[in-house]
């Protein structure tokens, strides 16, 4: 593995493992940090190539994974989504907008 393919791993592990951190409310983080973490964080995703690191950060990850998902959407939709999970949250997400249309009327 070559230098740049070490750091790049090492970049992105720690990019992902400070997400999950913020995500889970383990560690307080300001809005400009959030932001400059997420675009280094997208900018590793980019440059890491599909294969076993990507799939274990993936899979490790899952603030990372749905950011890679939203990334790649416009190719391959809610790829990395269990279909039962987004299919739950579709049907919550539309119960919640009715039940606030049917408060704003009465």
């Amino acid at each position: 593995m070559a230098t740049s393919d070490v750091t790049r791993s090492r970049n992105l592990v720690a990019l992902a493992t400070q997400l999950e951190r913020w995500e889970r409310g383990w560690d307080t983080v300001e809005p400009g940090q959030f932001r400059d973490v997420i675009e280094q964080l997208k900018a590793e995703l980019a440059a890491t190539p599909s294969g076993a690191l990507l799939e274990t950060v993936l899979a490790s990850f899952p603030s990372t994974a749905e950011l890679y998902e939203n990334l790649n959407y416009e190719h391959a939709g809610l790829c990395r989504s269990n279909l039962d999970a987004a299919l739950k949250s579709e049907i919550e997400a539309r119960n919640a907008i009715a039940s606030a249309r049917r408060s704003r009327t009465a």
